[in-house]
């Protein structure tokens, strides 16, 4: 038993079927707090704790579901080939949106923690919360701050972002596919963008756009921002 567990496929068999019973579980209710991958990461903590599986073991396989990542990243480029014209026409507010988003994403982050008397560390690991984890991983490497700490922020904003993003949107009384694709995705990378695709292909595309858009801002933004203010912080 301990030779099964400790194998890949333990950690990638489990997985899938964890998500698949989460996906059914959303189809069949709609209930936006029963996100797949919200309830899967949680039912998947649960399990590993329950039954005192090592994480170590567990990530032999998750670490060849995590490579599945950059191709899944990649995908994106299908939906936005197909809705490409009309992506074209709205190509200035897409961008000025992305660049408004990212610079919010991060002062708002860094700004309320600092603001409630958070670290150095903790501050700068809130930083780039809002892009994909390997551009977010590859930031924080670079200014300072905790790793794991990040990908965990990365993640729950994500899973966030899914749950409650277009309902959010809806809300303050936006109703363009664009736009909710574009703050969706901004905010909340690849777990928001993998809701709007199973819901509107053309609010999935704009969003799959602003996760590279924001991922590149934000690699910009914040070693120029990190530079200008971050002697203050030695």
């Amino acid at each position: 038993m301990t030779d099964l567990i400790a194998s890949p496929l333990f950690g990638i068999t489990l997985t899938l079927l964890v998500y698949r019973l989460a996906e059914l579980l959303y189809r069949r209710t709609r209930f936006i707090l029963f996100n797949p991958v919200a309830v899967s990461i949680l039912s998947i903590i649960l399990l590993l704790k329950l039954f005192a599986v090592p994480y170590a073991d567990y990530q032999q396989g998750g670490r060849m579901i995590l490579f599945l990542l950059g191709p899944a990243v990649v995908a994106l480029a299908l939906p936005l080939y197909q809705r490409r014209q009309e992506i074209l026409k709205r190509k200035l507010p897409i961008f000025l949106g992305i660049l408004a988003g990212a610079l919010s994403s991060i002062i708002s982050a860094a700004g309320l923690a600092w603001l409630l008397g958070g670290s150095r560390d903790v501050v700068l690991s809130l930083v780039p919360k809002s892009v994909t984890t390997p551009i977010a991983i590859g930031i924080v490497e670079k200014i300072g701050g905790i790793v794991p700490l990040t990908a965990a922020l990365v993640v729950l904003t994500g899973c966030l972002g899914a749950i409650c993003g277009p309902e959010f949107c809806r809300l303050i009384g936006l109703r363009s596919s664009a736009s909710i694709g574009l703050a969706v995705g901004t905010a909340s990378h690849g777990i928001g963008t993998a809701r709007l695709l199973g819901e509107d292909r053309f609010a999935g595309a704009i969003a799959g756009l602003a996760i590279g858009l924001n991922g590149l801002a934000t690699a910009v933004i914040v070693p120029l921002l990190w530079f200008l203010f971050g002697s203050a912080w030695n």
